[in-house]
């Protein structure tokens, strides 16, 4: 099979950039040969004092001011938080002295109504009792009436009842003169 034109030059240029490899191969690595260090160093210094000027020139103040500034923010909202407990803790002693004259004053005025009720109650019940004692000294005095009556009419029925009486028993009428000793 015969080799096609680009890869032939593809095998060639491999080949001498091995050859090239090999040949800087046999110096050694540059950080190890001590003909390089001194360059090496030079420019390691540079870079290094660059990136030091440029961290400290413009990342450190910015982190630093970043920082500064959450560092003053979380301040002023632990400053604010305080405030405004100190603001609740107060509002919170005022309501609860508030609550507490309430309280007072309205077991105050459930005294009071509790004593004019109850003096009201007491006027009341003077003022039923009066009556009663005055409808039970009326009652007293028509009872004593109707028992007056009876008992004089107690002395007729029983003249009379006594008179039916002897009637029934020897079938006769008793006297009136019989009936008033009976009586008397």
């Amino acid at each position: 099979m015969p080799a096609e034109p680009g890869h032939e030059a593809a095998a060639v240029g491999a080949h001498e950039g091995a050859a090239a490899a090999g040949e800087h191969a046999e110096g050694g690595l540059p950080q190890f040969d001590f003909s390089w260090w001194p360059g090496q160093i030079a420019w390691f210094l540079i870079i290094f004092f660059l990136v030091l000027a440029f961290m400290r020139l413009f990342a450190v103040p910015k982190v630093g001011g970043t920082i500064d500034a959450r560092e003053g923010k979380i301040a002023g909202d632990i400053a604010d938080a305080r405030r405004m407990k100190d603001e609740a803790d107060a509002q919170a002693q005022v309501a609860a002295a508030e609550a507490a004259q309430a309280r007072a004053a309205a077991q105050k005025v459930g005294a009071e109504a509790r004593a004019k009720a109850q003096a009201e109650i007491a006027a009341r019940l003077a003022e039923e009792e009066a009556k009663l004692a005055a409808t039970g000294a009326q009652a007293e005095a028509r009872i004593a009436k109707a028992r007056e009556a009876a008992m004089t009419n107690v002395a007729g029925i029983a003249a009379d009842t006594a008179g039916a009486i002897v009637q029934k028993l020897t079938g006769k009428s008793a006297t009136a003169a019989e009936l008033a000793a009976a009586k008397g």
